[in-house]
């Protein structure tokens, strides 16, 4: 079968349930696009051909035995890199982990396997995860599949390009301050970070365990449904994972959107909006508007003050995780995710005890203030168009980390706030890179804001999009 890049999962799902390829035909393909554009892309650390053809293997003879199919049967994918698979490397980014074996499979990953996918390698990621860009000191960064000049965002940055250029068809991330929604906004595709621990962390290195979350990156939010359905519920073993049933997120995609509410916060979220993203942002609205969703201003409590206490949560768990290790081998970290993990250690006690305690009532005061009269928030996921890997590495050190902290000027608070969040492709800027809005909402809502994401891509085709590094040379 050929033309294989213009399938997303679900399709591709669909093809080798119909036996129109065979689950080898497929990992092949797509192992020869990662050995090929990923490394040029520098978008994979590890790619796990032996395995992954062997995997391949034995799901074509359990359908030509059984002719039964899992919602995942055969489709390759691959993942950040700090889901842990057992006996295989997972260095999160860094050369301080390298030629660390993981002694368990992550239970994200466990559920994808019992679901029939193939898991091709690991993605490149941001070291520690420490970067909204991509930036990686030691194994440089990833390249945007769109311009290779500007960054990918980060840090599960292999996920968006490898999803972006087709090299696989799904991948699971994680967001600690925008971490999904970052590279899924840059390279042009879908993400998905979830209320917080609706997907379990266990077997995933950590940055800050207050905050991080894990998501589906994918063509589509159908897609980011299906990977979503398989990869979250309950899990005994992790504490902090919610005891929330596992949910049929593909069912509630009926294109529907009438008796939808949609909130529009002006203050916070559209300050200082660049021109190009502020017209995608309301071509977008007219969209769903179009489409039967109500269109209402909302009004949201002081983000800068949640941006503020997010840092300190992320920056003081982070500093706590990395303590020995930086007292030991500071050599083996570069020299941006050093300075930004020992920020940590200058906070005082207080000033941590603090951002955890108001966490509770400034999360329920943003869900009275700005759901007070809808059902989800519409808002960009930049601000800004996507930025040079110079802007955010050379020059005036002030001037690149006030760049840095602009790219996560809407997305962070998120997570201090522990809600769902979604990127969604809107279109191309005049220099030919994406644009996308954001979608918030109320805990464990993300079948509300898939079914909206479905609806847009119904009607449009951004993220069908193909950059140039996905089309044959």
């Amino acid at each position: 079968m050929a033309d294989l890049e213009k399938l997303d999962l679900v399709g591709v799902a669909d093809a080798i349930a119909r036996r129109d390829v065979s689950a080898r035909d497929v990992t092949r393909w797509s192992l020869q696009r990662l050995e090929g554009t990923g490394r040029r892309l520098n978008a994979v650390f590890r790619i796990d051909h032996e395995q992954a053809m062997a995997r391949a293997a034995e799901l074509d003879e359990l359908q030509a035995r059984k002719g039964v199919c899992g919602p995942l049967h055969g489709v390759p994918l691959a993942h950040k890199d700090l889901f842990q698979v057992a006996g295989r490397e997972c260095h999160c980014g860094s050369i301080l982990l390298r030629g660390r074996t993981a002694e368990r499979t992550s239970i994200a990953l466990a559920q994808l396997d019992a679901a029939g996918q193939v898991n091709t390698g690991s993605l490149h990621m941001a070291e520690f995860a420490l970067s909204p860009t991509g930036f990686n000191g030691h194994y440089g960064p990833a390249l945007n599949p769109w311009h290779p000049d500007h960054v990918c965002g980060g840090s599960s940055s292999g996920s968006g390009v490898a999803v972006a250029a087709r090299l696989v068809f799904g991948s699971l991330g994680s967001d600690t301050a925008g971490s999904i929604r970052m590279p899924a906004a840059m390279c042009g595709v879908t993400g998905l970070k979830t209320t917080f621990r609706r997907i379990s962390a266990e077997g995933c290195v950590p940055l800050s365990a207050s905050l991080d979350s894990m998501g589906p990156i994918a063509q589509t939010a159908r897609d980011c449904a299906r990977l979503l359905t398989h990869a979250s519920g309950p899990n005994a073993a992790d504490g902090l994972c919610t005891g929330v049933p596992n949910q049929d997120y593909e069912a509630v995609l009926d294109g529907r959107l009438q008796g939808v509410r949609i909130g529009v916060p002006e203050a916070y979220f559209r300050s200082e909006l660049d021109p190009e993203v502020g017209a995608a942002l309301d071509a977008s609205l007219e969209v769903l508007k179009r489409l039967g969703a109500a269109i209402v201003p909302a009004v949201v409590p002081d983000m800068e003050r949640v941006n503020s206490l997010a840092r300190v949560l992320m920056t003081v768990e982070a500093a706590t995780l990395h303590r020995r290790w930086i007292r030991e081998q500071p050599e083996a970290y570069s020299t941006q995710v050093r300075a930004r993990i020992e920020e940590g250690f200058a906070y005082p006690a207080v000033r941590y005890a603090e951002a955890l305690s108001l966490r509770r009532r400034i999360a329920d005061e943003f869900l009275r203030t700005a759901f007070a009269g809808c059902d989800l928030l519409h808002v960009p996921v930049l601000t800004m168009q996507v930025p040079t890997i110079r802007d955010t590495t050379e020059g005036e050190p002030a001037t690149v980390l006030r760049t840095i902290a602009r790219i996560t000027y809407a997305a962070r608070g998120v997570n201090y706030l522990g809600l769902p969040a979604m990127s969604v492709p809107a279109g191309l800027s005049a220099a030919g890179l994406p644009l996308a809005f954001q979608l918030i909402g109320k805990p464990f809502a993300e079948a509300a804001l898939l079914r909206v994401a479905d609806a847009y891509q119904r009607e449009t085709d951004w993220h069908r999009r193909m950059p140039p590094a996905a089309l044959p040379a």
